[in-house]
This record gives structure tokens, sequence and C-alpha cells, in this order.
């Protein structure tokens, strides 16, 4: 699941319809801070298998994160029944991260 490339096109089916929550990982290939996410945001997507679902929105490519205000990346977005719940700005430790999704996730 940690492949699932989020786009303009799928964005809506994929996580505002999601019945499962969902992280979106908001990043960009020049992002440096983004390159040192991205294989926790891996990991997370194989630990929380079949309870959470992963994206990821390269942020050059696609216009959706204007709809949420992303003005720094990486920007991890939690959602749940289409709505955000929880808001990431910068990296950050990948306990602080299963933090977040364990109180989504507990809801």
């Amino acid at each position: 699941m940690a492949d699932l490339t989020l786009t303009d096109k799928n964005f809506e089916e994929e996580v505002l319809k999601s019945k499962q929550p969902v992280l979106v990982d908001f990043w960009a290939e020049w992002c440096h801070p983004c390159r040192i996410v991205g294989p926790i945001i891996e990991e997370l997507a194989t630990e929380y298998a079949g309870k959470l679902k992963v994206g990821k929105v390269d942020v050059d490519k696609n216009q959706v994160a204007g709809n949420y205000g992303i003005m720094s990346i990486p920007s991890i977005l939690i959602f749940k029944d289409g709505k955000v719940l929880k808001t990431l700005v910068g990296a950050q430790s990948k306990d602080n991260y299963k933090k977040e999704i364990d109180s989504v996730l507990s809801n």
C-alpha cells in the first residue's frame, strides 16, 4: 500500500471516500526532508496495513495540496471520513507519527 500514488484525479475516491483512515504524505522530489521521511512512511504503511491507507501526493504535479493549505513539505495529513484529523508539518520521528496515527485509529 505504500506505493499508492495520489493525484488530483484519484484523491477524492482514494482519500475522501475511503472507508479506512488515510495518511497522505505531501512531498516533492527536490525536498531533502521529504526523502528522509519517505522510508518512515513506507514502514508505517507496512505496519498499519489493513487499518490505515497510506498514499503520497507530489505537490509539483498536483493541485490538491492547495485545497489543504500546504505551505511546507513534507506535510502529513491524516484523514478519516473525508476530514483532516491531524496535520503534521516537517520531518518528524516515526514514534511521533505512530502516536498521531494511533490517536486517530482509536477514535
